[in-house]
């Protein structure tokens, strides 16, 4: 294995903090959103997962078009990242949408689906947390 590339970001506060990665490119508070009773306004754990998977897997969508040689029109991919609690216990769930109007729905369908098998976040969360996809043309 090769490692290729590792962020490193620390944090100070938890969710009504800071984080900052050691290279000084990130830096931004985090709060806990209103619906957990927080300030809001700001950033938070659930919105920069979303985040980076939403940037990850489209890359990884974008890679399948290529190597397919499948024209991928002007798209979007939406991540939604919702914290649950079920009694004591809180987890994870999501949701991938990705956007490609005017495409075939089930060419679109079989790239998403291919692109969740090769993501580093899908493969990353497979098996540990419940991940929908959805596509829309």
């Amino acid at each position: 294995m090769e490692t290729v590339y590792t962020a490193t970001v620390s944090n100070v506060g938890g969710r009504d903090g800071d984080v900052k990665s050691l290279d000084g490119i990130l830096e931004l508070d985090v709060r806990k959103p209103v619906e957990m009773h927080g300030e809001g306004k700001a950033a938070n754990p659930e919105m920069l997962f979303a985040a980076a998977y939403s940037s990850c897997y489209n890359s990884a969508l974008m890679t399948v078009a290529s190597r397919r040689k499948i024209i991928l029109p002007e798209h979007a991919v939406e991540v939604s990242i919702s914290l649950n609690k079920d009694g004591n216990s809180m987890f994870l769930a999501g949701k991938i949408v990705v956007k490609a109007p005017g495409m075939d729905h089930d060419e679109l369908q079989q790239l998403a689906e291919t692109a969740h098998t090769v993501c580093p976040y899908s493969k990353a969360v497979k098996g540990n947390m419940e991940m929908k996809i959805e596509v829309m043309v």
